[in-house]
């Protein structure tokens, strides 16, 4: 049984379009459960980058996000992006309390009634991008704003206030060292700014996800004022970052191969397949994201982890792992996707993951109807990639019709 090893060096900072990290292509390879060291924080972790393996370390108990708090973990970040007193550093049954309340304003039937006005919002963006005429930078019209508008309006964030909070999530992304200072700032005044907006939506509700939080009840059980302005703080973030990226990715994937695009054009019923598997597919994020802690010794593949081990995993890896993806460094519209991980995976599995799917539907059922002719306006390679923050995707991209 192996105890342990020489570390790899992770700085998880490859950004070649939508290649996958070699780094991370080779430790799945070679060593599947490792030793590395990252960039920020003290002393080493260990990655576990298997599809069952990483299932295991989600749903296994004896791995505990909460005892993560308070550490200076190894991690990606200068300033830790996650939250003191968040449901992502909770375990269950504590995060199984906020998660069934939290759920609740996710379901299918809510989701349907958002439909009709993330369908409002894409209209909106793409008439206003026809009216700017080609070339248009489609991260500019549609991936960037759509995600916010919508999360926002989700929200009741007042108008005015998008672009600030936007900067300031993007703030606590960047992977920089010089950017702790502005990270840390961002981090306390977002905390502020929730705490007094949720104070406020406590006072008077309206029918924003802010005030539905707030009344949300699992029996008697409330969510109480510091976790609804964690929990609105988090939404925040993940409700526009990851899906803003997304959209990206996935239009430039859309857009450099033929294939994917004309299989969508010729059934456009199939787009939902395609989008999952294109989820599966493409390297959203760099790296890694929350470890947890092992609180016994555990034996996970043959490796023993001992009790106190930071142990990350990759979503990234088991997305690629042949066991349970064929030929996973294809797109294989064909294939079943269930079981993806893009999304997380256990406790930790993206409670928002419907409003994002949806967005992705509507915003690219509605762009391919909208503009039949769609193609890049430019060569793949003049693309640029972003380069210095935790996510992948093109800075810019210039579409024509």
């Amino acid at each position: 049984m192996d105890t342990a090893d020489a570390p790899w060096s992770c700085p998880f900072d490859y950004a070649e379009a939508l290649e996958f990290d070699p780094r991370l292509q080779r430790i799945l390879a070679e060593k599947p459960i490792a030793r590395i060291r990252m960039a920020y924080g003290e002393g080493e972790a260990w990655l576990v980058t298997r599809y069952e393996d990483v299932r295991t370390v989600t749903t296994d108990r004896r791995f505990s996000r909460s005892a993560v708090a308070g550490r200076d973990f190894p991690r990606m970040t200068p300033e830790p992006i996650v939250q003191s007193g968040s449901i992502n550093l909770m375990d269950p049954p504590a995060s199984s309390r906020l998660r069934r309340l939290v759920a609740k304003t996710f379901s299918p039937r809510h989701v349907a009634r958002m439909r009709e006005h993330i369908q409002a919002v894409v209209d909106g963006l793409l008439a206003d991008m026809a009216v700017h005429g080609c070339p248009a930078d489609f991260f500019a019209h549609v991936a960037a704003p759509l995600p916010l508008i919508a999360i926002c309006e989700v929200l009741g964030i007042p108008e005015g206030e998008k672009d600030w909070l936007r900067g300031h999530a993007l703030n606590l992304m960047n992977i920089g060292a010089g950017e702790r200072d502005a990270a840390v700032r961002a981090k306390t005044e977002l905390r502020a700014y929730f705490t007094e907006l949720t104070a406020a939506r406590r006072r008077a509700p309206g029918d924003d996800l802010i005030s539905t939080l707030a009344a949300a009840r699992d029996g008697t059980d409330l969510l109480d004022d510091h976790e609804l302005a964690v929990m609105a703080m988090v939404l925040l973030i993940t409700g526009q970052d990851t899906t803003t990226y997304q959209l990206g990715n996935i239009a430039y994937t859309l857009l450099t191969r033929d294939d994917v695009l004309g299989a969508v054009r010729t059934a456009p019923s199939r787009l939902p397949a395609v989008l999952d598997e294109l989820l599966r597919f493409i390297p959203f994020r760099k790296g890694v994201g929350i470890p947890r802690v092992a609180t016994e010794d555990v034996e996970l593949g043959g490796v023993l982890i001992q009790a106190g081990d930071v142990v990350h995993v990759s979503y990234l890896t088991a997305n690629r792992d042949v066991r349970k993806f064929p030929r996973p460094d294809e797109i294989d519209l064909g294939r079943s996707t269930a079981g993806h991980m893009t999304f997380g995976w256990g406790a930790h599995h993206c409670l928002g993951a419907p409003l994002a799917v949806m967005e992705l539907e509507v915003a690219f059922s509605t762009l391919l109807r909208r503009f039949p002719g769609l193609r890049l306006a430019g060569r793949p390679e003049d693309v640029p990639w972003n380069t210095t923050s935790i996510w992948r995707h093109p800075l810019t991209l210039p579409i024509a019709w």
